[in-house]
């Protein structure tokens, strides 16, 4: 009799152990997959942005090995590295908050990894709807940008990154002018006493036009070394001009750049969506290994 009474006892034991024990195993591989693949993406995006950093800082030490590897030198590039260069530091700051706290499982790295990803969702949000709501008031007032630069074009040569950067513009969309070549018309800086002939940019030029090797001469600043290969340049404070009623681009820019965001919408939408879904992705992860890292330890300590 004493030794049937004590077999149900012995058999009921490792019964009820294994269970909890398969439940904890589960939790806990899956809590640390997630703290895997969160530091994992995190590293990935602070590689990135020390690259960013340094290719900024880079632009800005050695501006002329950048311009002969680019073959551009009318962007202002002091203020795209200063961009990139901030750019980078905040990407690096924000992927080490996610790299130390999930290998850590530290909860206060966690939350403000959550929390500065969720600023910068709500932001990009704001952002759009602004956009969105505000597209004709943002298009008056860069269009009144755009004619003020044209209006005080080279007026001040020392103040030259708004008037480079149009150029670059103009350059590129292939236009002349916010709504038409007409808009430069008049410009002190451009006009000539010696002719009545209304002048304008070189950047307005259309070099696939024309061969003409006069004209060539003229562009001869290295921000239009693509144009030929005679382009040098002469001297700094040299403004580089064509006559209007030569081969220069007949479409203002307003039209191009509606052209340009029109073709390239899909793209800008499909970026936009999937920064937004990444951040999205990364808030999810952290929250979940945030709320359910105490949950763990807790019972680990029970079933010691």
């Amino acid at each position: 009799m004493e030794i049937w009474e004590g077999l149900p006892s012995m058999s009921l034991v490792p019964t009820n152990s294994k269970a909890p024990q398969a439940k904890m195993s589960a939790q806990d591989s899956c809590l640390s997959l997630i703290k895997y693949l969160l530091f994992v993406f995190n590293l990935f995006f602070f590689v990135l942005g020390s690259l960013i950093f340094c290719f900024g800082i880079w632009i800005l030490i050695d501006k002329t090995s950048f311009v002969s590897f680019v073959g551009l030198s009318f962007i202002p590039l002091q203020i795209w590295s200063k961009a990139l260069a901030i750019s980078g530091i905040l990407t690096m700051g924000l992927a080490l908050l996610g790299c130390v706290g999930a290998l850590k499982e530290l909860r206060c790295l966690l939350g403000l990894y959550f929390g500065v990803l969720l600023l910068l969702f709500a932001t990009q949000i704001t952002l759009g709807i602004l956009i969105s709501t505000q597209r004709m008031r943002l298009e008056r007032r860069v269009k009144d940008i755009v004619m003020e630069t044209i209006q005080n074009y080279h007026s001040r040569p020392e103040e030259s990154a708004a008037e480079e950067s149009w150029d670059y513009v103009q350059f590129q969309l292939r236009c002349c002018g916010w709504n038409s070549p007409r808009d430069w018309f008049g410009i002190p800086s451009l006009s000539s006493n010696a002719s009545n002939v209304h002048r304008v940019p070189c950047s307005c030029y259309n070099s696939s036009a024309t061969n003409d090797s006069a004209i060539f001469e003229k562009l001869s600043f290295p921000q239009f070394s693509r144009l030929g290969p005679q382009a040098r340049p002469r001297h700094s404070t040299d403004l580089c001009r064509v006559p209007a009623n030569s081969n220069i681009y007949s479409e203002g820019c307003a039209q191009n750049l509606q052209k340009w965001l029109h073709n390239n919408l899909i793209s800008i939408v499909g970026i936009c969506l999937g920064v937004g879904l990444l951040e999205l992705s990364f808030m999810t992860l952290s929250i979940f290994l945030c709320r359910n890292m105490d949950q763990v330890y807790d019972r680990l300590a029970r079933y010691r």
